[in-house]
């Protein structure tokens, strides 16, 4: 998940040794919110005793003024919130991280990234990232327009599987414009809740921040919200309940394959921060609820997996894909519901 540049306004280190790492304006019609509760609405992989113990040390700000946990929001506040730790320009170590590389050259690589691994460091996740580890590999990685060396797209810290990082400006350069001009091919494999009447189809509506929910994407009927997003789905298996789709981006906006299943009514089977680890289909009778939890556990996040990585070699000119196999829990889930499915005939 990208940051919200527009939320988080400055990152500098104050005379008391701490750092500003968010600033909020609340939106003129908030309504009243606590705001121990309002920051959790909107700083990702922060918890709500974080919250409460920066607002104890006084390292939550109104304008000039600290305020305590229970302190209700009004529109027009300025609300900072600082840290010990440095800000994130600053968090960019290398570190000896196993990384798993399926190809390189002299202009890029490809690698296959597990679940749980954050891509880069960001507010709750200083160090352990995905770039962390590439910057030990690779000593000089060109940077992005958002300076993160070497990455040209990311995926979500649960969504498991394929990356292309650069390795010269150039392939950056030519990278990026795939991207931008929607050239590039990224399949996806999704479970989700629900079965569909047809096989394939495809889902459109505009992508923006949630209005409420700032750690959400919601989707808009228009783009004065949000930016234009494209995902065609084909339907790969029923299981009844929950159906395993392909999921190929034409446009690559934050979690837009979370985001757009969630508004058609297909959430991701536990997907958390979009609801899908409750049971969104089927009875809820104790064993079918006990199969389900039983699934989660195998499944401990969202079930998407970023399976094929296409693109032009910025050197060659040549096509090239890469494919990764499904992870251990996303298998044994599958595995799971298609027993399910066969025993009760759905």
């Amino acid at each position: 998940m990208e940051n919200d540049k527009s939320a988080i306004e400055e990152e500098i280190q104050t005379t008391e040794g701490l750092f500003e790492h968010h600033a909020f304006t609340v939106d003129p019609g908030q309504s009243s919110l606590r705001v121990d509760k309002f920051l959790m609405s909107r700083i990702e992989n922060v918890t709500r005793n974080k919250i409460q113990q920066a607002a104890k040390a006084g390292s939550i700000f109104v304008g000039e003024n600290p305020v305590k946990s229970n302190y209700k929001v009004k529109g027009g506040d300025l609300i900072k919130v600082l840290f010990t730790h440095p800000p994130y320009e600053n968090l960019l170590l290398p570190e000896p991280l196993p990384i798993d590389i399926i190809y390189e050259d002299d202009l890029l690589v490809v690698v296959n990234k597990p679940a749980g691994m954050v891509v880069h460091p960001g507010h709750g996740n200083y160090s352990g990232t995905l770039l962390n580890g590439l910057l030990h590999h690779f000593k000089q990685l060109p940077k992005n327009a958002n300076d993160r060396p070497g990455l040209v797209h990311r995926i979500d810290k649960d969504t498991s599987g394929l990356l292309v990082v650069a390795k010269t400006e150039f392939a950056m350069t030519h990278l990026a414009k795939q991207f931008y001009d929607k050239t590039s091919e990224r399949k996806y494999l999704a479970l989700v809740w629900g079965d569909f009447e047809e096989d394939s189809g495809t889902y459109t509506g505009a992508i923006g921040r949630h209005p409420k929910n700032r750690l959400q994407m919601a989707v808009y009927e228009d783009n004065s919200q949000g930016k234009e997003a494209v995902t065609h789905y084909q339907v790969l298996e029923r299981f009844g309940y929950v159906s395993l789709l392909e999921c190929q981006l034409e446009t690559g906006r934050t979690h837009q394959i979370r985001a757009h299943m969630k508004h058609y009514g297909h959430t991701l089977f536990n997907d958390a921060r979009y609801g899908g680890d409750a049971i969104l289909k089927g009875t809820s009778f104790s064993k079918y609820r006990q199969f389900v939890e039983n699934c989660f556990n195998l499944l401990p996040r969202q079930a998407l997996h970023a399976k094929t990585l296409g693109f032009i070699h910025p050197k060659t000119g040549k096509m090239m894909r890469f494919d990764s196999p499904l992870p251990e829990d996303l298998t044994d889930a599958l595995k799971k519901w298609r027993q399910y499915a066969q025993h009760k005939n759905l």
